[in-house]
């Protein structure tokens, strides 16, 4: 086990103990789907690519891939972004 999988551990423990969102702690994305035509992310990174067909969003976790047609994004802000459009997949890399 390596260190990073340690301080996960620890910081998921924690979060447990004293019932914190792990989402706060964990540096984990937030995601809400409203059917299949909005798509809010809460504590993102940053945008890797934007077309009207794909978005690509950094987050600690990794990467998320929302893929559709049409897309736009409604909201962008530091830590929150709003994507609406036709969704088709939403993929974590």
């Amino acid at each position: 086990m390596t260190w990073w999988d340690l301080s996960k551990k620890f910081k998921k423990q924690f979060a447990e103990i004293f019932e914190i969102p792990g989402d706060v702690l964990l540096d984990l994305p937030k995601i809400i789907i409203v059917g299949n035509m909005q798509l809010q992310i809460e504590n993102h990174h940053g945008i890797l690519e934007y077309t009207a067909d794909i978005v690509r969003i950094s987050t600690g976790e990794g990467e998320v891939a929302v893929r559709g047609e049409n897309l736009i994004l409604r909201n962008l802000l530091s830590d929150e972004l709003c994507i609406e459009g036709l969704i088709r997949t939403l993929s974590f890399d």
